[in-house]
């Protein structure tokens, strides 16, 4: 792993971008060191930079917590492939028809989660040979496809903040079933591009014994900034 830039925030965090291999990535960390560490993701390839992940990575490194985001494969600007590209341009082009478009987001966000494991494992794996990261490790993110394959494959996730903002392939519903770690799962009630339904079948398919299901009014990016305090709250019930 190899630092390439760093900068003090105006609250005290410390912000360094790095490279592992192909890989980019941004860790924030806290004054105090070690802490546990968080992998936050955001939904189905969005760039690491987005400020929404931004904002909550900055505010949860603050309570003490190491964060780290990374583009992996297909991911933020990194390239994509063909088939990524055409499935993408058949999902604008079914969108504005008002097609079905469930078989689209197959295509291409089963193989992005595949592709993007290995990636976020290898970093992990890293990040845990920094002295300022002691463990343990949480995940907290919108990508809750990619959440639910590293829960059922990394035993050093100890619990888990997904938010049901986006689409989960059916292979990642069959998994969640294997999901025990401790859950807290965000639900914007009026999300026009997220049923309501499916995402209330996942919640209940996970096999965590203890899971908590928050849902408010509102669309997509309208999840109030309190859940942002009661996710860090869990995460020090879990983590701390």
């Amino acid at each position: 792993m190899q630092f390439t830039s760093e900068q003090r925030l105006d609250d005290g965090v410390l912000e360094r971008e790095f490279t592992l291999g192909e890989i980019p990535g941004t860790l924030w960390t806290p004054g105090s060191a070690p802490v546990p560490l968080i992998l936050m993701a955001h939904n189905n390839g969005l760039p690491k930079a987005e400020p929404r992940l931004v904002a909550r990575a900055r505010y949860t490194a603050a309570r003490g917590y190491a964060v780290a985001t990374i583009d992996a494969a297909g991911c933020g600007d990194r390239p994509r492939s063909a088939a990524d590209e055409q499935a993408r341009a058949d999902l604008r082009r079914a969108m504005q028809a008002g097609e079905p478009v469930d078989e689209i987001f197959e295509s291409f966000i089963g193989p992005l989660v595949e592709n993007a494991v290995p990636e976020w494992r290898t970093t992990l794996d890293a990040l845990l040979e920094l002295p300022e990261i002691g463990g343990p490790v949480g995940y907290s993110g919108g990508w809750t496809a990619l959440g639910i394959r590293l829960a059922v494959l990394e035993p050093r996730i100890a619990a888990a903040g997904f938010f049901a903002g986006g689409y989960v392939p059916r292979a990642q519903r069959e998994e969640a079933r294997q999901v025990t770690i401790p859950l807290l799962f965000l639900l914007q009630w009026d999300d026009e591009g997220n049923p309501r339904q499916r995402a209330l079948d996942l919640f209940d398919a996970f096999g965590s014994k203890e899971k908590t299901l928050h849902a408010n009014l509102g669309g997509h990016t309208g999840t109030p900034w309190f859940e942002l305090e009661d996710g860090c709250r869990f995460l020090d019930r879990h983590l701390k």
